[in-house]
């Protein structure tokens, strides 16, 4: 995708997302399950046990892969590809198929699914999906977004560690993303202990070390610590908490976060990964930079730091299957942030 240049979202750029988000959200195969079996009962194929998420490689890629289209039909419902996503989510966003994805999760040995990561992607989905006129998608996804929500809410108070990483196990990420539902819905519980969460977890941390990237990093765990305390925090505690969180920022150190990553392989599932971390430090970036204030020295070099990742990941996000499946949810949250 020749957009390298590219620094907001143009219905032009929206139409080729959602020309390939349309492309893979129901396409069967391949796909990476995340299935625990429990016996000879449980070999089904993934239409049976996922009637909504059985697309894009796998169950957390379509969940966002809708979120995408979602996001993109309210933004351009003027767009050619509009008339094809209400036919989509007319046809999978039902109470029906939504009660079978809430059976798959009542199953025993599904306590883990997807944890954080899909549960996230989930309620942002949902999230989406109430702002949209009419009730009929958003409603029949309700109770799977509850089921979403109630397990973060059990979850939360016994987990003692943060998960520092890279890849789907963030938890900065996962709650930086729930905490979107938790205000779209009201639900001031989930909004309230993600909050604590947050700060119990993050808000000691100071000069950071940016050790990153690891191989296989789609997000960086530096920013997207800084991204989940942004959500949780009024914007002069934020500005205080990331001065002592990257102090030397304005001189572009550590120079691991102002350098966008190479990615040697994009047949390579993991390693095509670093395209995503490119777009989403693109996204924390500007976002970050959004909060902090117009005179702080930061703040230009955060926003350079953003189109410089963002051009390196943008042009990739169609190609490979290995990133085409997915890559273009990062890139807009880059381009809207």
């Amino acid at each position: 995708m020749s957009s390298s240049s590219a620094s907001e979202l143009t219905p032009e750029l929206a139409g080729k997302f959602a020309r390939l988000a349309l492309g893979h959200v129901t396409k069967p195969y391949p796909y990476k399950l995340d299935h625990v079996m429990t016996g000879d009962e449980d070999v089904l194929p993934p239409r049976v046990l996922h009637p909504i998420f059985h697309g894009s490689f796998d169950w957390h890629s379509c969940v966002h892969g809708y979120w995408l289209l979602a996001r993109l039909l309210r933004r351009f419902p003027q767009n050619p590809e509009a008339t094809q996503i209400r036919a989509l989510f007319d046809a999978n966003l039902t109470p029906a198929k939504a009660a079978g994805e809430l059976a798959y999760l009542a199953r025993p040995a599904s306590g883990g699914f997807e944890r954080p990561y899909g549960w996230a992607w989930l309620l942002m989905l949902a999230a989406e999906l109430e702002r949209h006129d009419g009730q009929a998608w958003a409603q029949a996804l309700r109770p799977l977004a509850q089921a979403f929500a109630d397990r973060f809410k059990s979850f939360l108070p016994k987990a003692t560690y943060p998960i520092r990483t890279g890849t789907h196990y963030s938890t900065a990420f996962a709650l930086a993303l729930a905490s979107e539902y938790a205000g779209e819905v009201g639900d001031h519980d989930l909004a309230q202990l993600i909050e604590a969460t947050a700060k119990g977890w993050y808000l000691a941390d100071a000069g950071a070390a940016a050790w990153e990237p690891s191989g296989d990093d789609f997000l960086s765990p530096t920013l997207v610590e800084a991204e989940c305390l942004r959500r949780v925090l009024s914007a002069a505690d934020f500005r205080l908490w990331f001065a002592r969180f990257l102090p030397e920022a304005a001189s572009r150190r550590p120079a691991s976060l102002f350098t966008p990553a190479s990615v040697s392989d994009r047949s390579d599932g993991k390693i095509a990964h670093l395209d995503g971390l490119n777009l989403s430090r693109a996204w924390c970036w500007r976002s970050i930079a959004g909060t902090l204030a117009l005179n702080d020295p930061v703040r230009p070099v955060a926003l350079a730091s953003a189109d410089e990742h963002l051009a390196a990941g943008l042009e990739h996000v169609a190609g490979d299957y290995m990133g085409e499946h997915w890559l273009a949810t990062f890139a807009l949250l880059a381009l809207e942030a």
